[in-house]
């Protein structure tokens, strides 16, 4: 049983990757507005960490939040195949910067009352 993470820069994905997860009978997942170390630092104004003029400009307003996107896949032939389904919905795209997917092994559930 493995947790599949989904940080998702290209929010527009968002739709076509939980319909992705229900085709493959995923039974929840939880989904977070969330914003990269990167955008932070450039797009709030922190002044106290340097960052060269021309790299805060070409990161400056480049995907400012993302969505992350978690869920829990039991067994690993699904898993293997929402993974590849994923990566063949981008993989037209052009510009790089996306997201990035991983898994994390998951031991045991337990459901609160």
């Amino acid at each position: 049983m493995k947790a599949l993470v989904i940080v998702l820069n290209k929010t527009e994905y968002v739709d076509d990757i939980l319909s992705l997860l229900v085709k493959h009978n995923v039974k929840g997942a939880t989904i977070l507005d969330s914003q990269g170390m990167a955008s932070t630092i450039v797009n709030d104004g922190l002044t106290n960490i340097p960052l060269f003029g021309s790299l805060k400009n070409l990161l400056k307003d480049r995907h400012p939040f993302n969505k992350t996107i978690f869920t829990v896949i039991k067994h690993q032939e699904i898993l293997n195949k929402v993974v590849e389904e994923i990566k063949n919905l981008i993989k037209d795209e052009k510009k790089p910067g996306i997201g990035f997917m991983f898994t994390v092994p998951v031991d045991d559930i337990f459901l609160l009352k």
